[in-house]
């Protein structure tokens, strides 16, 4: 049974730090792209950042996260990590991880929303960051 568990939400201050985990089971972790999606009341889910398979570790961040949110993933324990630093009130959502096999979905060197209809993704958790 293929499996996405999220944990680590909670709440921060801005400029804060935050670190999610996820953890994967039951399929070939090393063959799908991993990403993070986040979703704040009254907006659609949007991706966050994701990691390439096939050990190549190539990560891709949208810009409103680049230089502050850094993703990881450990292919040996089926995880995948996001490190959020210096935390905005905007950052707030609900996080999900999502995995989807093969090649990540990337446009110009930015991660894409679409192209992730096939994937499998976590119950979420919440990220709270006060101002």
């Amino acid at each position: 049974q293929v499996r996405l568990m999220e944990s680590g939400g909670g709440s921060a201050q801005a400029g804060g730090s935050l670190t999610l985990s996820c953890e994967a089971s039951g399929f070939r972790f090393d063959v799908y792209c991993m990403g993070w999606f986040r979703q704040a009341p009254g907006k659609e889910r949007e991706v966050v950042a994701v990691i390439s398979p096939y050990g190549n570790m190539h990560s891709y961040y949208i810009d409103s996260v680049k230089g502050r949110f850094t993703v990881s993933r450990d292919n040996a324990k089926y995880a995948v990590g996001l490190q959020m630093n210096d935390l905005k009130p905007e950052d707030s959502a609900q996080y999900f991880c999502a995995a989807q096999r093969g090649a990540c979905p990337v446009d110009n060197g930015k991660p894409i929303s679409t192209h992730w209809s096939s994937g499998t993704w976590g119950q979420g958790t919440q990220v709270t960051v006060s101002s």
